[in-house]
């Protein structure tokens, strides 16, 4: 959708990001915009089509468990331009790093929870019920060797 003239309003932004108003006046605060938002006429704000572009990255960042503060680093690096380009690449190395161990954590459970599921039915198709046991399957670590556990996971 094109960009009119006199730009955006919050609530247009709000509607095409799936931020609400309020978090939208909080990133402004916050600094986690890459450039400050225009105003308009009785101070009201106007945002640009890459306001909502970069929005929109920062809402994927948020969903792949990148924090504020470093979305907040990630946004001042962007403002720094090409000064800050090599930090800014270190960051998100480092971020993704993070989200593929998650990604193989997470892909290591589902590969129990499906297990779990495959033997239930199987014991439910027999007329068999009772807890089933499933042991992971090897993984390659060294015997006594403990799990990473994941940045989200609570206490076992």
């Amino acid at each position: 959708m094109a960009e009119t003239n006199q730009g955006l309003s919050i609530g247009q932004v709000a509607e095409r990001t799936g931020l609400s108003v309020h978090t939208l006046r909080f990133y402004e605060r916050e600094g986690i915009l890459a450039a400050p938002v225009r105003r308009g006429p009785g101070g009201r704000r106007v945002y640009s089509d890459g306001d909502v572009e970069w929005l929109h990255l920062c809402v994927n960042l948020r969903s792949a468990g990148m924090p504020l503060p470093a979305i907040r680093q990630y946004a001042e690096l962007v403002r720094q331009g090409a000064d800050g380009e090599e930090h800014l690449l270190a960051l998100l190395r480092q971020h993704r790093d993070q989200v593929t161990t998650e990604i193989e954590q997470l892909t290591e459970s589902l590969g129990l929870i499906t297990r779990k599921i495959g033997a239930y039915a199987e014991r439910l198709a027999r007329g068999v019920t009772g807890p089933v046991r499933c042991t992971p399957p090897p993984t390659g670590r060294p015997s006594g060797e403990e799990p990473r556990r994941s940045r989200r996971a609570g206490p076992a």
